[in-house]
């Protein structure tokens, strides 16, 4: 298992503008200390965490990037099947996406979703569902999951489809977003399990911000934390320091204080990185760093 020196945490968007509100970056030293906030000042956009990725990361950091690294696959023994140009795996997903969306600014996905074929596999809003939304034997109406999803679920989680495109908690659009940044690291930063774990160097992996949240002793239905004091008990029970602050704090700030802090302590923990069935979809599917 690689030894980390820095752990940083992002909390992501897919919200169709230059530097989407729900951006924040925390980061905690393996030497221990408070998650600190990274404040660009003006706030993030896609590029500018693109450019930290590629030049501006401590050495032998831990990424966890809070979106879905890859879409539905082992279901339906393909991201779209039926379609003849569906790609073999996710790192061809990444191109795929990127390449169809060239033209989209602020390194958007709209030109995907909204694809003459594509479009069909995802729910959209103003009732736009398409015909493969869902698997052909579905077990519920919440659209195709991946297996790292279902073993989300099995944590008392409520993980959305990323063929879903609608409501508030939808992951869809960060998804597609990110994994048009993926695309554009050219393979300089390994993305784990697609990329095998190396011994050293930095990481990215995907995580979902409940989990941490549920380690914190939260319950899952209510993990969002939206106040200083409650943030500083839950990193507490990670046994971590809190930084300073009272009142309220935005729930993507406080989603990425908790996550780094979290990574800080999950990173050592070889059973996470061995998750029973990863070898099946590690390059397909991906996983969530965290789920059982």
């Amino acid at each position: 298992m690689p030894r980390f020196r820095h752990f940083l945490a992002i909390d992501w968007s897919g919200a169709a503008v230059e530097r989407p509100r729900g951006i924040a970056m925390a980061l905690a030293h393996g030497d221990g200390g408070a998650p600190v906030l990274v404040d660009a000042g003006r706030g993030w956009s896609r590029r500018d965490v693109l450019a930290i990725l590629l030049d501006g990361l401590p050495d032998d950091t831990l990424v966890g990037l809070d979106l879905g690294i890859s879409l539905p696959f082992a279901d339906c023994g393909g991201f779209f099947p039926g379609w003849r140009e569906t790609p073999p795996d996710a790192r061809a997903l990444w191109s795929l996406i990127d390449h169809i969306c060239a033209d989209d600014a602020h390194l958007g996905a709209t030109s995907f979703v909204d694809h003459s074929e594509l479009s069909a596999f995802f729910r959209r809003h103003n009732g736009r569902e398409g015909a493969c939304f869902h698997a052909p034997d579905a077990r519920h109406r919440r659209g195709r999951f991946r297996i790292t999803e279902e073993r989300q679920a099995a944590l008392g989680c409520s993980p959305y489809s990323n063929f879903n495109l609608v409501g508030a908690a939808q992951v869809g659009k960060s998804s597609l977003t990110g994994m048009r940044v993926l695309h554009r690291l050219n393979g300089r930063i390994p993305v784990w399990p697609v990329d095998p774990l190396p011994q050293s160097g930095s990481v990215i992996v995907e995580i979902y911000t409940a989990i941490p949240a549920i380690a914190a002793g939260r319950r899952a239905g209510a993990s969002k934390i939206r106040s200083h004091e409650e943030l500083a008990a839950a990193l507490t029970a990670l046994g971590s320091p809190a930084p300073q602050g009272s009142g309220p704090i935005d729930d993507h700030s406080a989603d990425a204080l908790l996550s780094a802090a979290w990574l800080r302590v999950a990173a050592h923990d070889d059973a996470l990185w061995n998750p029973p069935g990863l070898i099946d979809v590690a390059q397909t599917e991906g996983w969530t760093f965290g789920a059982p």
